[in-house]
């Protein structure tokens, strides 16, 4: 191990002990139709970001996706907003976060009497919840044992499996070896390379439980007759899902496979985990898997995620709410045509200008910045990209899931 991954900072401990990387306030609502005055609360506010799901009726993987959101290590306290005819209740929401420890609110618009009386009454909730989250959170030392991160690629071309991806993957090794954790997802993403995921399983149970999400993925992808590779992939260099597999599992490093997670739920132990986000059977078919970027971003943040790596060969200007965006590129044509918003070129491995395991190194410096409180470039920029959307998936119950972090 190196210096780099001996780093530490200073982080926010939450009542659960995990440890937090921010300090937010979320504004959370409880359907489209709050959508507006949930944004107008948070403009202009520092530290104050806002999720929400958009339907009506009530979704028992939107509401685990949100609950886990709403008690991430880095949430330090949340105000749910809703209309006041659906479903999702934001009382509720807020006892859960109570539950957790964290300070909370909630309020519905037809209660208060429009958009600028509940603009109103919601800054004045952010103000006081603020404030105390500030006297109140204590801080405490924090490094890489501490630390999950989080991967998804997207915009990929040839050099996200030449460089860009096995990057984070030696990155995650290193993190692995300090004893932290990191996730990677889009199982979709890994068709055709079984026995190859297999082969990593840290013992039976991992391998059972990675044959059975990879069995899911394999099938789900041959029902709705599409799998995760589109015309940009194409532009980018990529001639089948098999090549941009081999690419994509990259970013998982090099270390055991300890198991399949899902959506909402974080590891239960250190060390390298893959996230099942692909839908279960249900009976009105909703959910499609990976349908953006986003989504499985903000999947990799419900699992705990304080920082996700986004790795792009052809370029992106998305972000992300709850945790900060590094977005790294191994083409470097795209980082310097994109250079505002593109943090790390992994580009430079390719050029001979530094070996893989000097840029795991550099990149691992710039995570520990980030994590002590160094914007990353997307968080810069003001993006919030998020996605809460209609799914389905048979566990983990609410208790298992988001609620035992409780």
């Amino acid at each position: 191990m190196t210096e780099v991954f001996d780093r530490s900072w200073s982080g926010w401990l939450r009542p659960d002990g995990r440890k937090g990387v921010r300090n937010l306030v979320l504004v959370i609502y409880t359907v489209q139709c709050a959508a507006h005055v949930a944004h107008a609360i948070a403009a202009g506010e520092d530290d104050v970001q806002v999720i929400g799901f958009p339907g009506c009726y009530d979704n028992q993987y939107a509401i685990r996706l949100v609950l886990s959101l709403a008690r991430h290590p880095n949430v330090g306290a949340v105000l749910s907003v809703g209309l006041g005819c659906e479903y999702t209740q934001p009382a509720r929401i807020a006892e859960a976060v109570e539950k957790s420890g964290r300070p909370a609110d909630a309020f519905f618009i037809q209660d208060v009497g429009g958009t600028r009386s509940s603009t109103e009454k919601g800054k004045a909730i952010v103000r006081s919840l603020r404030d105390r989250i500030h006297r109140e959170t204590p801080r405490v030392p924090m490094g890489f044992a501490d630390l999950i991160l989080g991967a998804e690629c997207g915009g990929s071309d040839g050099t996200s499996g030449l460089v860009g991806n096995p990057a984070v993957g030696r990155l995650f090794d290193r993190v692995v070896d300090a004893g932290g954790s990191a996730i990677c997802e889009e199982i979709v993403e890994m068709i055709g390379l079984r026995d190859i995921i297999l082969d990593r399983a840290a013992d039976d149970r991992a391998r059972g439980e990675l044959e059975a999400a990879y069995a899911k993925a394999e099938r789900y992808c041959r029902e709705v007759r599409q799998y995760s590779v589109s015309p940009g992939n194409f532009a980018g260099g990529l001639t089948t899902i098999e090549e941009k597999s081999m690419g994509a599992f990259a970013k998982s490093g090099s270390r055991p496979l300890q198991g399949v997670i899902k959506v909402g739920e974080t590891p239960p132990w250190p060390g390298m985990w893959v996230m099942d986000s692909v839908p279960d059977a249900h009976f009105m078919q909703f959910g499609y898997t990976n349908p953006n970027d986003t989504e499985g971003i903000m999947d990799l943040i419900s699992g705990g995620s304080q920082i996700v790596l986004f790795i792009t060969g052809r370029g992106s200007v998305i972000g992300s709410p709850v945790a900060p965006l590094i977005k790294v590129t191994g083409n470097s044509r795209t980082f310097s045509r994109m250079h505002e918003d593109m943090d790390f070129d992994a580009g430079r491995v390719l050029a001979g200008e530094m070996t893989l395991d000097q840029c795991a190194d550099e990149l691992g410096a710039m995570v520990a910045d980030v994590a002590g409180g160094m914007p990353s470039k997307p968080e810069a920029l003001g993006h919030r990209e998020y996605f809460v959307m209609y799914k389905h998936q048979d566990t983990p119950d609410l208790d298992r899931g988001c609620r035992s972090a409780a």
